[in-house]
């Protein structure tokens, strides 16, 4: 595991170091965005959220830092909380910037895995309640299962051979961003 995505809870970001050690770990962008207009005033919402997108669209992580110092010189006064999660949250945000630009709209996220989490739930709550463990088990290997077919054979996001073909480039830019 080289990468993974999730929100910013305290004790998910510690079991994901534990856990997957020497990996990186990327701050979901949708989930730190709403953590940032959350502490906006309404009448700023908009403008910031816009903001922010062409921030994390930037291509370069120097376009990205440069834009994030505008945002934060913009918004300091009037949004002051918000700018203080955007400056505290930033690197953590932007770990994707070491991919290669086809994999991080994808990957920038953890809306994959809830979308994932979302078809389990629709399944289990046909069910309601479950005899055992391994019926649950059977149920959400079922789904997994047919998940990893589907992707395996049909439906990718993008094929992994620049990745892999990158991979000791990728694995330098993710040191140097964890870094900075």
């Amino acid at each position: 595991v080289d990468i993974v995505i999730s929100d910013a809870h305290a004790g998910l970001v510690e079991a994901i170091k534990e856990s997957f050690s020497g990996s990186s770990w990327q701050r979901c962008q949708a989930h730190f965005t709403r953590n940032i207009i959350d502490k906006c005033p309404k009448k700023y919402s908009t403008g910031l959220a816009s903001e922010l997108r062409d921030m994390f669209n930037a291509t370069t992580i120097e376009e990205a830092r440069r834009l994030k110092e505008s945002i934060y010189d913009e918004y300091q006064d009037v949004a002051n909380e918000a700018m203080v999660i955007l400056d505290e949250g930033f690197e953590d945000s932007i770990t994707i910037m070491a991919l290669p630009s086809k994999y991080r709209i994808a990957l920038r996220t953890s809306n994959i895995i809830e979308r994932e989490n979302r078809e389990i739930r629709r399944r289990e709550k046909v069910i309601q309640i479950f005899p055992n463990t391994e019926s649950i088990i059977r149920l959400i290997g079922a789904v997994l299962q047919d998940d990893h077919n589907e992707w395996s054979v049909g439906h990718k996001i993008f094929d992994m051979k620049e990745y892999y073909d990158k991979l000791s480039s990728i694995q330098s830019n993710l040191l140097k961003i964890k870094v900075a």
